[in-house]
């Protein structure tokens, strides 16, 4: 499952718990921590973009992430540290580097991405000394970013 992949391919994977909403030749589909993007290609929806809205699990984990990925996984966490995220992705043998955001993101938040893949991680900045950079959110997508590299 993927980018390229049709909504009831999405659908019979994730389940049918979600929020479809369409403008026009595109759609986005919600399924709380999963997002999914289309946008219509003759008869076909091919997903052109896969985002994980990390910080919904800080209000509700058992709705906000799809059954069949509770039930592969199990439990998720309300939270995930930007060290620990990087440094997985690193065991795996990739890399991540900041990226600087021309497009202005809040400041309140940091870009990173994983070169080998196009993977952004958007990085909640801590708000005070006890707390941690929290991951707020993960996106990828050729079309977004390939003037970025």
């Amino acid at each position: 499952m993927g980018i390229g992949a049709q909504p009831a391919q999405w659908e019979a994977a994730l389940g049918t718990d979600y929020l479809d909403t369409q403008d026009a030749d595109l759609l986005r589909r919600d399924y709380g921590l999963v997002e999914l993007s289309f946008q219509k290609d003759n008869d076909a929806w091919p997903c052109f973009g896969v985002s994980l809205q990390v910080h919904r699990l800080t209000q509700d984990t058992e709705s906000d992430v799809p059954a069949p990925l509770r039930d592969t996984y199990g439990k998720f966490a309300p939270t995930v540290r930007f060290e620990q995220l990087a440094a997985a992705i690193a065991r795996l043998g990739y890399t991540v580097e900041p990226e600087p955001d021309a497009a202005g993101t809040s400041d309140d938040i940091r870009r990173h991405r994983v070169t080998e893949s196009g993977v952004r991680i958007f990085v909640r900045t801590p708000e005070g000394p006890q707390q941690t950079d929290e991951v707020w959110s993960l996106s990828m997508s050729p079309a977004w970013w390939r003037n970025t590299g």
